[in-house]
């Protein structure tokens, strides 16, 4: 697909879905590169680099000084996105990186697509970052040449400076500005990039940007933000999701100190979309004091639909589900007739629960109205998602909204849903003043948009050495589809790729299928999306296969894989594999990659060099997902207690080209403790429609003695085109550690969180 191709084509409801994910974009026909990428004369001034002398690009510009501006026009929330693609566009400058400011863009179409979701910033940015270096620095070379009156092509480039080796003769950057502005800037197709060998900053190990500031407390993050005259809400939602205010006694949340008044927001309309939830607004002179008056507020809420939902009730819906046939996904020979010769099969059902995002900083966004305009500072992991979701809500045009990020204390996909923005817009319309949102912990809790829960049924028919020849997959869901089209039952494609559907194997006959379920909350993306529920049980079912076949795991995995090669699932499937959004000619399914990343786990790990039993076991599982290769190896302590303890994983990872190794060893150190946690202890259930869950008390994460007491991450060295990193390390690490505690106390887990089998 051509960069500069509109990212979505057909407008129906089902393809705007898809669309949006695949591009990234809440805004219809987003493009995922901006049109004006070559910026040299484009106008608007809204950062340094616009205003900057030379401005090459709208990620890029040079001031007479030599300072280099650079654009990060997607949202930093640890994952060092922030550094990474400014080093790509510096790497290919030649630039001095003590002399690069990085700047973070606002909510704009001119940057392109600006959602920091699905482990896509690099991919889809590496190449116009780095032509924005390449263009810059041939643009420099042109003007030097030109000033010596010599050939550009005997010109090169050293630490920020234009280089001419046969007279000895060298300028600095800032000194051809003036000229090099004046030059038109290259086409894509036109620059000639540096040589691996001459990359100064890509593949290198680099400190974050904002290192300094983050560690001395000087970052600012959503929490942090001020602005003149605000005033600070807290904000009742109704307990069920789709509820209403009845009536409101407010007189007692009145006379606390520093509560000025309370605002009605109204209920959202179906569907909900990022919409605010609705519910009743303190207003205060802090925080403190209107999260006071709201514990005062009296409260009659109106009737829900989904009053009745009952987590333990629907867990059983949607087992039942998983047994009944389901609408196919994917269809390879035919698994019915495989299953009717009558031979040996296995079946097993598992099932996780809903996850709440639950990240460091709870949602917090500052909004001014002011002239039919908003100016938001928040943090959001889409700025352009908080100008369409709030231009919606108080009813401008989206170009009226301007969406300031700041730095995100954590994201994992809750921060791309922009409600808590669009809450603080409303208020500022209605108070005439910038409103400062804060939502509690229990708030994110008990309104998150949630990692669904699910059901998954696999069964596989095998031969005498065990091996399958005909797997199915059945698996119910309440579907993030939900979120969009009120009353949707079944997952997007996207959420059949990621791990119902793409199932690895080299198996003559496969189908999956995919069951009804309907939503009773908000249902969103969360770090992995439905690659977590997905791979549990199809990566705990083949360690059930192979020690029902009496093998090693490892081996019987590399057999099911057999020598790789590459897999069209499209053939497959009754709608094209959606690849996470990215072109399958330039990202192919290779199934030698995962292969390769398995021989490597089980070296690094020393599989098969102990023995499993007696309270110590090793596990490992494999994935596809975000277009990278995975292999985790958990290892597992359970005492007598039947307590559990992780004293290693190894991750494997095969990314492609990675810019910056230790931004890349963080992402899977995390995931290995972010995948741990959520399978020993996440889980949010309701009762009468209301989650019972509110805090770290009771919605657990692993802590400092629950973590893994060692991570080791293998970067596999490749030169394959870069992909994602941030999401993928999460799925393969939960059954590695369910098939890890099968080795060392012979219980299999088939449901989440583990912390409630019983093992010994």
């Amino acid at each position: 697909m051509n960069t500069h191709d509109t990212q979505l084509q057909n407008v129906s409801r089902r393809h705007f879905l898809e669309g949006m994910f695949s591009a990234g974009a809440f805004v219809l026909a987003a493009r995922l590169v901006p049109m004006d990428l070559f910026a040299q004369t484009a106008g608007g001034f809204k950062s340094r680099a616009d205003g900057a002398a030379m401005h090459p690009s709208v990620y890029l510009g040079i001031e007479p000084d030599g300072t280099v501006f650079i654009v990060t026009h997607r949202s930093e929330m640890g994952t060092g996105i922030r550094t990474s693609l400014p080093l790509v566009a510096a790497d290919e400058l030649d630039a001095d990186w003590k002399r690069v400011k990085v700047e973070q863009g606002i909510g704009d179409v001119k940057y392109g697509d600006q959602n920091t979701d699905g482990s896509r910033s690099i991919r889809d940015f590496y190449d116009p970052f780095r032509h924005a270096g390449a263009s810059a620095r041939a643009m420099l070379i042109s003007a030097a040449a030109a000033q010596w009156n010599v050939p550009a092509s005997e010109c090169s480039t050293e630490l920020h400076e234009v280089v001419h080796a046969a007279s000895n003769r060298r300028i600095g950057y800032g000194a051809l500005v003036p000229a090099a502005s004046k030059l038109p800037v290259p086409k894509m197709g036109d620059v000639k990039f540096k040589a691996k060998s001459a990359w100064r900053y890509v593949g290198k190990e680099q400190p974050i940007y904002d290192l300094s500031d983050i560690v001395t407390g000087k970052a600012e993050f959503g929490m942090d933000l001020k602005q003149p005259g605000m005033v600070y809400a807290s904000i009742e939602h109704p307990p069920v999701y789709g509820g209403t205010v009845q009536s409101v006694d407010d007189k007692a949340a009145l006379a606390v100190p520093g509560v000025s008044q309370t605002v009605a927001i109204d209920p959202f309309k179906p569907p909900h979309l990022f919409q605010p939830l609705g519910g009743v607004a303190v207003i205060a002179n802090s925080t403190w004091a209107a999260q006071q008056g709201r514990k005062k507020l009296a409260i009659t809420w109106g009737s829900s639909p989904h009053a009745t939902y009952d987590s333990a009730q629907y867990k059983q819906e949607l087992i039942n589900a998983v047994h009944q046939p389901g609408k196919a996904v994917r269809n390879l020979g035919d698994v019915d007739k495989e299953f009717a010769k009558g031979g040996k099969t296995l079946e097993a059902t598992y099932y996780a629960p809903l996850l709440a995002h639950a990240s460091m900083e709870p949602p917090v966004a500052i909004a001014e109205f002011r002239d039919g305009k908003v100016t938001c500072w928040t943090s959001v992991q889409n700025p352009q998602a908080a100008q369409e979701t709030i231009a919606a809500a108080v009813g401008i045009k989206k170009e009226d909204v301007t969406c300031h990020t700041a730095l995100l204390g954590g994201g994992f996909g809750r921060k791309s849903k922009p409600d808590f923005a669009a809450e603080a817009a409303v208020l500022s319309k209605k108070l005439g003043k910038p409103v400062k949102v804060v939502w509690t912990r229990e708030d994110d809790v008990k309104f998150d948009f949630y990692h669904s829960t699910a059901a998954v049924y696999l069964k596989a028919a095998v031969d005498g050495k065990g091996k399958p020849t005909a797997w199915l997959t059945r698996s119910a869901f309440p579907p993030i589809a939900s979120t969009f089209e009120d009353g949707a039952k079944y997952g997007l494609d996207l959420e059949h790729a990621m791990g119902l559907s793409d199932l690895p194997y080299d198996v003559p006959n496969i189908r999956a299928e995919n069951g009804p379920a309907s939503a009773h909350v908000r249902i969103g993306w969360f770090r992995a999306v439905c690659n977590n529920y997905h791979l549990f049980a199809s990566g705990s079912f083949v360690d059930e296969l192979a020690h029902a076949a009496g093998r090693d795991t490892l081996e019987y995995m590399l057999d099911l894989i057999g020598p790789g090669k590459v897999v069209n699932l499209s053939a497959q499937m009754p709608a094209p594999y959606f690849n996470y959004g990215a072109p399958l000619e330039k990202y192919p399914v290779d199934t030698r990659r995962l292969r390769k990343v398995l021989e490597v786990a089980g070296e690094q790990s020393n599989w098969g060099k102990r023995k499993s039993g007696g309270g110590w076991g090793l596990g490992i599982a494999a994935h596809r997902s975000f277009n990278s290769y995975v292999a985790s190896v958990v290892e597992v302590q359970v005492d007598n207690s039947g307590k559990v303890t992780i004293p290693r994983i190894d991750q494997v990872v095969d990314a492609g080209l990675v810019i910056n190794p230790e931004r890349a060893r963080s992402q899977f150190e995390g995931a290995a403790v972010m995948g741990a946690g959520v399978a020993m202890f996440g889980e949010i259930t309701a009762a009468a429609g209301r989650i019972q869950q509110g805090n770290f008390n009771d919605f657990r994460v692993a802590r400092m003695t629950d973590a893994p007491r060692q991570v080791n991450v293998h970067i596999v060295d490749t030169d394959n085109l870069p992909t994602g990193v941030g999401e993928p390390g999460t799925p393969p690490v939960i059954p590695a550690l369910a098939n890890a505690i099968f080795a060392a106390t012979g219980k299999r887990v088939r449901e989440l969180p583990i912390i409630k089998a019983k093992l010994i």
